[in-house]
């Protein structure tokens, strides 16, 4: 079965005043672009889908994925991965701890020899094909900031989401990095056919995911057509 995300008849509120009403579907691969202004409900949104939302804001509404309702479901149970602004690495743990950390359980909890021998050549290939190679060792504060952005990411992908939320993981990085930060994050979600959503101030992000745009605040749902 194709892998969707949807997110249907969203009402959110904040302190009992509407902040957005919302209708949308993401399929495997593709990226739906979230904008609008600061306060505009962009990153309650996201919670919202999580599972996640502070007691200052209510919601009606469902999130489908893979054509289950999760809304009901506790935040571990929804498979539902997310990339931050910060890349939140544990500072006690190694790069290949911290990716290790976020298999599922039943990986982490087989502890032959043969077993972990596998799981650490399943990082290393993983860090291999974010240009790591070599670093499974090193300490995550003594990464590059594009570099802790990259051992992210594979530690999200490590949990095997069925769908991935972006909240602005690119808008701490100088240009260049954004790029290809940028790249390297869209090209995994494509190749691992993850339906995706991105929260954005930035336009050029929303030109880099290639899909649709929706304007929080707006009536309109633009079409991104970028070549």
């Amino acid at each position: 079965m194709p892998s969707s995300l949807q997110i249907k008849d969203l009402q959110l509120y904040r302190q009992g005043e509407l902040l957005l009403r919302l209708n949308a579907e993401v399929n495997g691969g593709e990226i739906l672009t979230i904008m609008g202004p600061s306060g505009s409900g962009k990153s309650s949104l996201l919670n919202w889908i999580t599972g996640t939302l502070s007691n200052d804001f209510s919601a009606t509404g469902e999130v489908w994925l893979n054509a289950q309702n999760v809304s009901h479901l506790p935040t571990h149970l929804r498979q539902i991965g997310v990339l931050y602004q910060d890349a939140l690495l544990f500072s006690h743990l190694s790069v290949a701890g911290n990716i290790a950390f976020a298999m599922p359980k039943e990986n982490r909890q087989n502890h032959t020899k043969s077993s972990k021998k596998q799981r650490l050549e399943k990082i290393e290939h993983a860090l291999e094909q974010v240009g790591l190679t070599g670093m499974a060792k090193r300490h995550p504060d003594n990464l590059s900031g594009g570099q802790q952005a990259r051992v992210a990411l594979l530690r999200t992908l490590s949990s095997e989401p069925k769908a991935i939320l972006l909240d602005e993981p690119f808008s701490k990085l100088d240009t260049q990095l954004r790029m290809e930060t940028r790249q390297l994050v869209f090209e995994q979600i494509r190749d691992h056919k993850l339906p995706a959503i991105m929260v954005t101030h930035d336009h050029s992000d929303a030109e880099a995911a290639e899909g649709q745009v929706i304007h929080l605040g707006a009536a309109e749902i633009e079409q991104n057509h970028a070549r």
